[in-house]
């Protein structure tokens, strides 16, 4: 393996992992209304024989007065989203007026404002430890290259130190991304 594709790969697992976060942080309730909320909440459809994500089931909204609107396509999946609604974690009752869905979004409290902070806190240590680990796979893979002759010192050495530089960036990277969801949150 050359250093170049050991590089590529290295960044390829950082990236995916700063990627994952992104992904769970839309999932993450603030105190404004969010499709992304729900949007990839799976919905078990008996009629259809499988289960699908919301947004393939619906046309997913948000209203002034921090409501989210769920209108199906398929009406006759409405009692199907409703019960995915209630059997999910996301704490909001739904209510249905036998043709859309309105999630009425509830201000948080501060002392839960602090406890998904500290929730958001965990999903970006363990992407950074993910981060930690493709460094690690990275600077084995170099350092077996050198052992077989295919790099040189100084190459290995500067690859160690763009692995270490990737390392900081994608590290800082998912501090923003943390930064600017506790900011959201804390927002009132």
């Amino acid at each position: 393996m050359t250093l170049d594709d050991i590089l590529l790969e290295c960044e390829d697992k950082m990236d995916k992992a700063a990627d994952h976060l992104k992904q769970e942080l839309r999932s993450v309730r603030t105190g404004r209304a969010s499709t992304g909320l729900v949007e990839h909440l799976k919905v078990e459809v008996p009629s259809y024989g499988s289960t699908m994500s919301l947004r393939e089931l619906a046309t997913l909204g948000v209203t002034e007065d921090n409501n989210i609107i769920i209108k199906p396509f398929d009406p006759s999946t409405l009692k199907d989203i409703q019960r995915a609604i209630e059997t999910s974690d996301i704490g909001i009752n739904p209510q249905s007026d036998g043709k859309m869905i309105r999630l009425p979004v509830p201000p948080l409290s501060t002392e839960r404002r602090n406890q998904i902070i500290n929730q958001i806190k965990q999903l970006a240590e363990a992407q950074k430890v993910t981060i930690r680990n493709a460094r690690r796979d990275a600077n084995k893979a170099i350092e077996s290259a050198q052992k077989a002759k295919t790099v040189t010192e100084d190459d290995a050495e500067s690859g160690q130190e763009s692995v270490q530089k990737l390392t900081d960036d994608y590290c800082k990277k998912i501090d923003v991304m943390l930064a600017d969801k506790s900011k959201d949150i804390m927002e009132i």
